[in-house]
């Protein structure tokens, strides 16, 4: 059984809102042309990847790339 989560009125703190900047659903189905590329990641990563491709019923390296491809469109010049 999952531990039960309390609520309570207590401050928060500083907040600000975060602009979203992940894109909608409609662009993640648009097929791009792909280069194969060979990285070593993190145990701890891969698995986190696998967990959730499993839960969504997706391939994890495609929820891979999408995250490398939305921070990319997010940082576009260095």
């Amino acid at each position: 059984m999952k531990k039960r989560i309390i609520y309570t009125d207590e401050p928060l703190g500083r907040l600000r809102v975060i602009e979203d900047f992940l894109p909608p659903p409609a662009e993640l189905a648009v097929r791009e042309e792909g280069v194969k590329v060979t990285m070593t990641l993190s145990k701890s990563s891969v698995a986190y990847f696998k967990r959730a491709a499993h839960k969504y019923g997706a391939p994890y390296q495609t929820m891979i790339r999408r995250l490398i491809d939305a921070y990319a469109a997010r940082h576009p010049r260095l």
